[in-house]
């Protein structure tokens, strides 16, 4: 998708996106080779046909990564604004997480038992994010299906509400949006046999008429929702919008599921902590372990007794939720490491301070080329779009979507060893980025814009 954006020479960007596409492919023989390898016996050429979305002619194969660095096949090193897209967020191996793996991976990975990491682990979960009970999972994906079960089974109401745009992993439920006012399932969800617009409504965020009329019905089991939208560019609410929101869920009888997996960027508590949101459930996924995979997710006391009520007044049998891998040992050794010792205020603080300096030096770059486009910035997260003012909602930020420019400035940066976020235009910086980092990365997207005019 290319809509041409104000201020751009698109015939030099053409010319740019086909030398930088060869630079690419002269600089990384070694990559391209692995790449030809990988397409004998895998779907798509890579492991997770994701790996295909990056700008590359074929995908970069990564060496080893530590802190905010990792080298390729070839033997070039590269600083990473991308960080996983957040499965990283606290840096690649963090030093705590890497000596408590190590110390469980002598002492068993999973027994389908609690470990001594578990109550610890819960604890300080509770002490963070302000809610007293919690289970765990392997992904976000996973955190939030468990959740949407059990809030099914706790209100006796089968709908959800989603926000048009939004992001929840791969939920089947969330694959839907708005599309000329009319929810629609999304063309790009394969396989799906029946309708999702049968049990999920889909409003915009920052709407609070149309979120009123919604929950109005009295059939939604819970809203779910990024307290800011995160995956079709950055979304903030808008002054107020929160508060009213809240007012207006509880009194509808409905119950607010906020999912933390980008905005634990925010702070040690998430969004909803620094910013007054009282959920009724919360999950966190990607880097609560610091890059091992597993996801919490955590409720109220209230909230608790009902789903435990559910659950003890069902027949006998599989509740439909968790897997024999949710909280294995090792990924509770790495939540604990992580949660103590990684992910801590002095750390947020630092990032905080880094992120703000990116912020400003990419403005000042789009201030002295006089380009139509601004800059977003959450805690550690932040972005720059390809519109005056951010938008406010999903269909605002899918209008702004630029492919093909995101591709040609991704690339540039990438052959400069400078990765940032395949899918737009974020970047995060985690505790081991510096500013000499950000700086040489301000730098190199001033010379690509300037390459672009």
């Amino acid at each position: 998708m290319h809509t041409p954006r104000t201020g751009l020479n698109w015939q030099r960007a053409q010319a740019l996106a086909a030398s930088e596409r060869a630079s690419y492919m002269a600089r990384n023989p070694v990559s391209a080779g692995l790449a030809q390898q990988a397409g004998e016996h895998m779907l798509f050429g890579v492991p997770m046909h994701w790996m295909n979305d990056w700008s590359t002619p074929f995908a970069l194969t990564v060496a080893e990564a530590n802190g905010a660095r990792f080298r390729d096949a070839d033997g070039h090193e590269y600083t990473d604004f991308c960080l996983g897209d957040t499965g990283a967020m606290f840096g690649h191996a963090p030093p705590a997480v890497a000596q408590a793996t190590a110390r469980q991976s002598a002492r068993g990975y999973t027994a389908m038992l609690p470990s001594e990491d578990a109550a610890p682990v819960a604890a300080e979960l509770a002490r963070r994010f302000g809610l007293p009970y919690w289970q765990f999972a392997l992904s976000a994906s996973d955190a939030n299906r468990f959740v949407l079960r059990w809030l099914r089974a706790a209100t006796g109401r089968s709908k959800i509400l989603v926000f048009n745009g939004c992001y929840h992993g791969t939920v089947d439920d969330v694959f839907v949006d708005l599309v000329d006012g009319v929810a629609t399932q999304r063309d790009s969800l394969l396989g799906q046999v029946y309708s999702l617009t049968e049990q999920t409504v889909v409003v915009e965020f920052n709407d609070l008429a149309a979120l009123e009329a919604a929950l109005a019905k009295g059939d939604v089991a819970c809203v779910l929702a990024e307290p800011v939208m995160t995956n079709i560019g950055m979304v903030l609410p808008q002054p107020g919008y929160w508060e009213a929101a809240q007012e207006i869920i509880r009194r509808h009888g409905s119950l607010l599921v906020i999912d933390e997996t980008h905005t634990i960027s925010s702070g040690p508590g998430g969004y909803a902590r620094a910013h007054g949101i009282a959920a009724d459930a919360l999950v966190v996924g990607k880097p609560v372990g610091g890059g091992i995979p597993c996801a919490v997710y955590g409720m109220t006391a209230a909230l608790a007794v009902r789903v435990e009520q559910a659950k003890r007044t069902a027949p006998a049998g599989h509740s439909g939720v968790g897997t024999t891998l949710s909280a294995n040992m090792f990924a509770m050794a790495a939540m604990r490491a992580n949660l103590e010792q990684v992910m801590t205020p002095a750390a947020y603080d630092y990032m905080f301070a880094l992120a703000a300096q990116l912020a400003d030096g990419l403005r000042g770059v789009i201030a002295r080329h006089g380009l139509p486009w601004c800059v977003t910035q959450v805690g550690a997260r932040t972005e720059f779009q390809f519109c005056p003012v951010p938008p406010v909602n999903g269909t605002q930020a899918q209008a702004i979507l630029d492919s093909e420019l995101e591709h040609i400035i991704h690339l540039y940066l990438l052959n400069r060893g400078l990765l940032i976020t395949p899918f737009h235009n974020m970047l995060l910086v985690c505790p081991s980025t510096t500013g000499d980092d950000v700086q040489r990365l301000v730098a190199a997207f001033g010379e690509c814009v300037q390459a672009l005019l």
